[in-house]
């Protein structure tokens, strides 16, 4: 199997810090991402609200996921500036995952490599 010459870098965290990890990502020249929105829990699991007299318990949290693949050298600076940008000291951060890439290839020219990110 081909060694990962690239690093993905999934980051979850609260809707709250979008401006805060754009900016952070701007900062160190990262220009390509993707954020969509997604719902999930950890240990807090959820919370219960209250509509019309109801008591409801809340599992699944709003938050949004940041996708991005960089060279395998730079995974770290960015995972320091994404925790930096992320957290807010309280429970429910996020979490950061790196996966392992093999290639990437953009579509329009299938230029490979770097020059594809």
């Amino acid at each position: 199997m081909e060694t990962a010459k690239f690093t993905m870098i999934q980051c979850v965290f609260k809707g709250e810090r979008l401006y805060e990890v754009q900016k952070a990502m701007e900062d160190i020249d990262i220009v390509g991402m993707t954020i969509w929105e997604v719902k999930g829990h950890g240990r807090q699991m959820g919370h219960i609200e209250h509509y019309r007299g109801l008591e409801t318990k809340v599992n699944l949290l709003p938050k949004l996921m940041l996708e991005i693949v960089v060279p395998k050298q730079d995974a770290e600076i960015i995972v320091e500036s994404l925790l930096k940008a992320a957290r807010t000291g309280d429970i429910g951060d996020g979490k950061i995952f790196l996966l392992p890439v093999a290639d990437v290839i953009r579509v329009r020219t299938s230029e490979r490599g770097e020059t594809a990110i």
